[in-house]
Formats: structure tokens, C-alpha cells, sequence
């Protein structure tokens, strides 16, 4: 078969239409501004709510409906208190605010109680310590080593001898002094701090202050406490002194939502650690701060990833 070649007039005039073409794609783009293709943001969604037929349908009705794409999600209905609670990580076209104010109808429909996070957004984070600096050191590596989601944007302490500690890990200390007759005004220091520096978390790691319930109320769902005890045991000063007395096997720690019953909030986390009765109280102590340690950063990485749902004097943990 014979090859045949394209006259040279033809082969001009479909070059000089392809030229066209392109250079009305270009011009058409610049006067009509086409927008860019639309980013896709993972986020992190939280429920709880009434529990009755047709919630877990609504919420990812409403996330195809977008064109979500759910990467993980899991859900739990309790049957004592009748509550439903769902958590769902998915990527969404346009992040949160393609979904915000449907999903403020979704809420409303259904008596929801809900947050729409960033999923990759770390948690506005202020530590607050005493003496004691085996939480605050735990915390502040794994943070610098991205372990935790949290930008820990201060350390408050009622004394000053932990600020070399902040100052190595380069985060401002505040020294906020305390008396039985400034308290008040402490915690007055205190809340402005919070909000001026837009405070999302606060962790009392080994804080020997009591708040008042004023302030637990304010901070409700979001002021987390290490006790170095399973509760309600050994309340008080000297709490392996207690249990060494008591000649105890075992030692722990609980990590709990600080409310103004001192020490029962809702619990998140506890670990412990088996000792004998050969241990002598400093060897309690150190073991005990190990387990402090481990539950708190626990507890912190939980809360932080928006996996704790608060289920009245319970939580909710999805793990």
C-alpha cells in the first residue's frame, strides 16, 4: 500500500488551528479567571448525640454528598445512658467549610454535640507544674520529637524551679506565685493567659494547686490531670508514703478531666507498675513517675487527636 502525504495547505491550516486553540485556552483563563482545582483537607469529625436509627446514615449521606471519602471510622451506642457516639476521620473537597453549615443543620436535627477538627491542626497547649518535672520533661521531648499533636505554647508554674527546663526546650515559663489570699488574682493571671495566647488544652503535669471550681468550669472537657494513684485512693500529701504503708502491690497512675469534685473527673487513662515489699518509698516514687509519665503523654495524644468523647462521668475512647 502506497503512502499518502498530506497536502502542504492542509497540514498549514491544522497548525494554524492548534494555535488558535491554544491561545484561547490561555486568553479565555486570563479574563475569566477559572478557578484552581479544589484541595482536598483530612478532617476529624466527633459525635455524640441521642442514639436512634439513622444518624451513622445521615452523617455519611452528608459526607458523599460533598464528595467525602471517610478513611476511618468507628462508633460506639450505649446502652445505659442512650447516647450514640461516632468518630470519623475523611478527606473532604474544600476542608471544613464545605461541610460546616450543613452539618450545623445535621446537628440541630438530631440534638447533636459536635467538633470539626483539622486533622493534621496540633492542639494550642499550656502546661502547668510545681516542682516535680518528669511530666513536663516527658511532655515537651515527645512534642519536639513529634510524637504528640500539641505546640505547647507555655509553662506556668507557682515556683521558679523548673524554668531551665522550659528555656532548654525554648517555651516561655510564666511564674504565676500563689497564696491562699491571691488566688483569685492568680487564676484571674491565669484565664487572660489562656485567652490571649488561644489556649486549647491545658495539662496539670504534677500541679500541687487546687483550682477552684469556677475556673474547672470554665475549662471543662479540656483541663487534663495526672494523679499519682488509682483513684480515689491515697488522696493527699505523700501518696507513696500512704501506700507504702499500706504495703500495696501495686502502683499506678490516672490520668482524669479535672472537674471541681477534686480528683473524680471523668478518667482516660491509668497504668500501674507491680512492687514488692522490699521497695523502699524512693524506689515507689521513681517507679511511680515512670507510669506518670506513659499515662499522661497517653491521655494528652488521645485528647489531642480528638479520640476522648466525654459520656457524663465516663469517657468515651477511641483508640
Amino acid at each position: 500500500m502506497g503512502i499518502i502525504s498530506q497536502h502542504p495547505g492542509l497540514r498549514w491550516r491544522r497548525e494554524l488551528q492548534r494555535r488558535l486553540q491554544i491561545w484561547a485556552r490561555i486568553h479565555l483563563a486570563a479574563v475569566f479567571h477559572y478557578p484552581d482545582e479544589v484541595s482536598t483537607e483530612k478532617l476529624t469529625i466527633t459525635v455524640s448525640c441521642p442514639d436512634k436509627p439513622g444518624i451513622t446514615y445521615a452523617i455519611t449521606g452528608l459526607l458523599a454528598s460533598v464528595g467525602g471519602n471517610i478513611m476511618e471510622s468507628q462508633q460506639f451506642n450505649d446502652a445505659e445512658s442512650g447516647l450514640f457516639f461516632v468518630r470519623i476521620e475523611a478527606m473532604v473537597p474544600g476542608g471544613r467549610a464545605t461541610i460546616e453549615n450543613a452539618f450545623a443543620q445535621l446537628a440541630e436535627n438530631h440534638g447533636m454535640t459536635y467538633q470539626i477538627s483539622e486533622t493534621a491542626q496540633t492542639m494550642r497547649t499550656l502546661i502547668m507544674v510545681s516542682k516535680e518535672g518528669h511530666c513536663l520533661t516527658d511532655l515537651l521531648s515527645k512534642q519536639l520529637e513529634g510524637r504528640l499533636p500539641i505546640e505547647v505554647v507555655g509553662v506556668v508554674s507557682n515556683h521558679e524551679v523548673l524554668r531551665p527546663v522550659a528555656e532548654f526546650y525554648n517555651v516561655d515559663f510564666i511564674h504565676i506565685p500563689i497564696t491562699k489570699d491571691t488566688k483569685p488574682q492568680a487564676e484571674a493571671q491565669l484565664l487572660q493567659i489562656i485567652a490571649e495566647r488561644n489556649v486549647e488544652l491545658v495539662v496539670l503535669a504534677r500541679y500541687m494547686q487546687i483550682l477552684s471550681a469556677e475556673f474547672c468550669e470554665k475549662m471543662a472537657g479540656n483541663l487534663i490531670n495526672i494523679h499519682h494513684s488509682f483513684l480515689p485512693s491515697f488522696k493527699g500529701a505523700r501518696p507513696y508514703a500512704q501506700a507504702h504503708q499500706r504495703g500495696v502491690k501495686l502502683i499506678g497512675a490516672t490520668a482524669h478531666y479535672v472537674t471541681s469534685d477534686l480528683d473524680e473527673g471523668p478518667i482516660i487513662e491509668q497504668g500501674v507498675v507491680r512492687v514488692s515489699h522490699d521497695d523502699s518509698v524512693a524506689e515507689l516514687m521513681a517507679l511511680g513517675a515512670d507510669v506518670e509519665r506513659q499515662v499522661l503523654s497517653q491521655a494528652v495524644r488521645w485528647h489531642s487527636q480528638h479520640r476522648v468523647l466525654l459520656n457524663g462521668a465516663r469517657t468515651v475512647i477511641f483508640q
